[in-house]
């Protein structure tokens, strides 16, 4: 990791020499936890407004969970996997927050000059050795030894905000606005959407209603380059968009199917599967063995990925196709 410059904090040291331990400890006193579980947002019609809300821009990255202790960064995806080795700028970048020990919830982007984020980018940027990519960081969740996640979401933030100060990483700003008017303009520049998140909550565990999102859909045909399998389960598909260069990879739809969607699918796509396939080869978060399809197979492929509906090139919504049975 680099080394600290003169009159900056490194690792937790100022440079008086009081350490970030001394300097403050808040929330409840705890041991360095393993990594913890991330709250998610449930999906919502409405972004909903009043006093009670905050609300924040919705990226299109990988969500992550930094840790920061004895001089070491680890950064975890948002299933627990260490993924240090593919985020090494995050993890340099990380080295220089103000603290000794910390845990922090955040989205890893690949920023476009417009301000926008987009999968698929940050995806051909993790190739080689990224130089674009940069942590959105959201909710401190431990910090000099002390357990934060009971503590209200604005204090909690307000220590993101001083202990990243200076670094590279960037602080995703809560808006005190009316949501439905934050969310109107949201999509009106081509952001992603928004997530609100009621401003005197504790860090909730899993899906909560206390997070709440709205993305801004848009409609696209889609190739599907493939399918999953968690043994004999489904596990979704992966697709693709034709751009100048050929077939570029855009993300995976792993939920939202029905038993009917699912045994439709299946039947459709088992018959093409093939050995190789170029789109999903280069496709650096397929850890998965995925059953592979011909790219150019519009004629069958296609169909079953026409009426997505999708934010940029993050997949998540529904399939409405002809012929197929929308999700519940």
């Amino acid at each position: 990791m680099p080394g600290a410059t003169g009159g900056s904090w490194c690792c937790g040291w100022s440079s008086d020499g009081v350490s970030a331990q001394e300097a403050l400890t808040i929330g409840t006193k705890a041991p360095f936890p393993d990594f913890i579980e991330p709250a998610l947002a449930s999906s919502i019609d409405k972004v909903p407004g009043g006093e009670r809300w905050i609300h924040e821009i919705k990226f299109d990255g990988y969500r992550v969970q930094v840790h920061l202790a004895n001089e070491a960064v680890k950064v975890f995806t948002r299933r627990g996997h260490d993924w240090t080795h593919r985020f090494k700028k995050v993890a340099d970048d990380a080295w220089h927050i103000k603290a000794a020990s910390a845990i922090i919830d955040g989205e890893i982007v690949a920023p476009a000059p417009d301000g926008t984020t987009d999968f698929s980018v940050l995806q051909n940027e993790l190739r080689g050795k990224s130089t674009r990519i940069v942590l959105v960081a959201f909710d401190p969740l431990y910090l000099n030894g002390g357990d934060l996640r009971k503590l209200p979401l604005h204090e909690r933030k307000a220590q993101l905000k001083r202990i990243i100060a200076g670094t590279d990483i960037q602080f995703s700003e809560s808006f005190e606005v009316d949501g439905p008017e934050l969310f109107a303009h949201t999509c009106k520049v081509g952001l992603e959407g928004v997530v609100s998140k009621v401003r005197d909550s504790a860090y909730p565990t899993g899906r909560s209603r206390g997070w709440v999102k709205k993305t801004c859909a848009q409609r696209e045909t889609l190739t599907i380059a493939g399918f999953a399998l968690k043994g004999k389960d489904w596990d979704g598909i992966y697709v693709g968009r034709q751009e100048a260069d050929g077939f570029i990879y855009a993300g995976k739809v792993d939920h939202g199917f029905d038993k009917a969607t699912i045994d439709d699918l299946r039947e459709r796509l088992t018959p093409l599967i093939r050995k190789t396939q170029r789109l999903l080869e280069q496709a650096t978060i397929l850890r998965e063995k995925a059953r592979l399809l011909p790219p150019g197979n519009v004629r069958d492929a296609t169909i079953c990925a026409a009426g997505l509906a999708f934010t940029e090139a993050h997949l998540i919504q529904r399939i409405n196709s002809p012929g197929l049975q929308p999700p519940r």
